[in-house]
């Protein structure tokens, strides 16, 4: 049967702040791509675009941010990706919503993505479409592009005051995208004033950064963080002068001429930064000054962060989840050695307290969990439950998907039941399981979108996390657990120190041509 299709030609027009969009719809969706919501000169602080004449078209993503290494396609069959043309004016977002123009307001669910503040893009994971969240909650639903590694975070601030927050430029633009929303969304369905912020690994940094940031207090209203930003920063303040310098002298420029800088190709802009930082690989990401208070970890919550409804947690197996994956069709003996192995003199231990962490799990996730993440989720929610006025609510996914032998949950690899899309991730797909528990992880996000309260029917009650440490266990059969992994998470980063992140980083590499490292979507 076809789906029912309004072309563009024929769509209804939204009229923004600055001019008139067309989009399409699609089986009652209206959809609207590559929207801009800002303009910025390289270093520069984003600024409202300039108003047309007419109706512009909303039908093309917008370019992504370009990044470092060239995106090297891996474990498609887990996280299918696109790939895009890129342009560091990146400044564009996507709108899906259920109606236009009709005085509705509905919750509007802005998400950022994931590849720390390096890489990745709005649409870069296939998952990440929102026309089925749109639908399936009655909600407008933006996904946003911004600048990203040393497009959005370097520091040249003792450059010249054009360039005064050149080292959190990549931030600025995610705000300028919330003011974006807040001016706009209203003749796309949504409330301006019911907006919540959503994102998995980077994109949960860049949330929790959000929350520290002056400028976005009232620009969003709810905030979950999904894998990401639950443990302290880990961008390295070097003194970005020095580098600045040793940059301008490979490319054959004085200090003096640091403007042209603003000019350079960005291949060339990265290669030469490369030179000069001798094999520097920074973590970029935001760095405290006026303009961003620093990360709550370390500076604490803002008054406004503290009457921020918020939801934070982690999968199973994060980056664990897809090494050695011929292992998982191992006899259970062979497995249970291999734990063994691990933990050594301490085994029987830790399998007893991950079995009464995870009853009826295969022993071969306790091989694979990387608990320190999960430790990192428990902590924030305990600072933030402390410091704020407003609940917070904590969760796992916990499930093992049929696939090799039940690979467990993956980092990312809850992004699909979020969205409603698992019909889009095959591995997603599981018999009598996956309606059950996309409804219930949808439906929570949606809930919690609606009224800061994750609860809806279809789920066990969800309490506040409180002293309790309540987490929702989301898994074939979810359940509300109680301060139930303490023990497990504390023994197994005694006997395993997690890894940093780059190790994480190295070990998740791919080679290119050249033989230099291509990191995969794990970021």
């Amino acid at each position: 049967m076809a789906r029912e299709f309004i072309s563009a030609i024929d769509a209804p027009v939204v009229e923004t702040k600055a001019g008139k969009l067309r989009g399409f719809c699609l089986d009652g969706i209206y959809t609207f791509q590559g929207i801009e919501y800002a303009y910025a000169d390289r270093f520069q602080a984003p600024k409202p675009v300039e108003p047309w004449e007419g109706i512009k078209s909303a039908t093309n993503y917008g370019y992504i941010c370009p990044v470092p290494d060239e995106p090297a396609p891996s474990s498609e069959i887990f996280i299918p990706h696109r790939f895009w043309p890129a342009n560091e004016h990146c400044q564009f977002l996507n709108v899906w919503t259920p109606g236009i123009n009709d005085g509705r307001k509905r919750p509007v669910m802005v998400w950022f993505h994931g590849g720390g503040f390096s890489n990745g893009s709005s649409i870069e994971q296939v998952a990440y479409e929102g026309d089925k969240l749109a639908e399936y909650g009655d909600v407008v639903v933006v996904t946003v592009n911004h600048r990203l590694n040393i497009l959005g975070f370097l520091d040249m601030s003792s450059f010249g005051e054009k360039y005064a927050n050149s080292v959190n430029a990549g931030m600025a633009d995610i705000v300028a995208s919330l003011q974006w929303v807040h001016d706009n969304i209203a003749a796309f369905g949504g409330d301006p004033d019911n907006v919540t912020v959503f994102g998995q690994s980077g994109g949960g940094s860049k949330v929790k950064c959000l929350m520290n940031i002056p400028a976005a207090a009232g620009l969003f209203h709810k905030a979950i963080m999904m894998s990401g930003g639950l443990s302290p920063l880990t961008s390295v303040n070097t003194d970005h002068r020095e580098i600045v310098e040793k940059l301008l002298e490979v490319l054959g420029l004085t200090v003096d001429q640091v403007e042209e800088l603003e000019n350079v190709p960005y291949d060339v802009f990265v290669r030469a930064y490369e030179k000069a930082g001798q094999g520097d690989h920074r973590r970029w990401g935001p760095v405290a000054n006026d303009w961003f208070l620093g990360d709550p970890f370390t500076v604490g919550f803002s008054d406004y962060a503290k009457t921020v409804p918020t939801m934070a947690g982690t999968v199973i197996a994060e980056f664990g989840a897809l090494r050695n994956l011929e292992e998982y069709s191992l006899s259970a003996e062979e497995k249970e050695k291999l734990v063994r192995e691990k933990f050594g003199a301490e085994a029987d231990s830790v399998i007893a307290m991950f079995k009464a962490a995870y009853p009826g799990k295969d022993i071969l996730v306790l091989n694979r969990m990387e608990v320190d993440r999960r430790d990192g989720a428990l902590k924030f929610c305990e600072i933030k439950e402390e410091a704020s006025s407003a609940p917070t609510y904590n969760y796992v996914v916990a499930l093992c998907h049929d696939v090799m032998g039940g690979v467990p949950t993956w980092h990312c690899g809850d992004i699909p039941f979020v969205f409603h899309n698992a019909e889009r991730v095959g591995n997603c797909n599981i018999e009598g399981v996956t309606e059950r528990l996309e409804d219930q992880m949808s439906g929570a996000w949606v809930a919690f979108a609606y009224s800061g309260n994750p609860n809806h029917a279809g789920l066990p009650k969800w309490k506040e996390f409180g002293q309790e440490k309540n987490t929702m266990v989301f898994d074939r059969e979810s359940v509300l657990r109680t301060n139930y992994d303490r023990d497990l998470i504390d023994t197994v980063n005694r006997l395993c120190p997690p890894m940093t992140i780059d190790q994480i980083l190295k070990q998740n590499a791919t080679k290119d041509k050249d033989n230099k490292p291509k990191h995969e979507w794990m970021y």
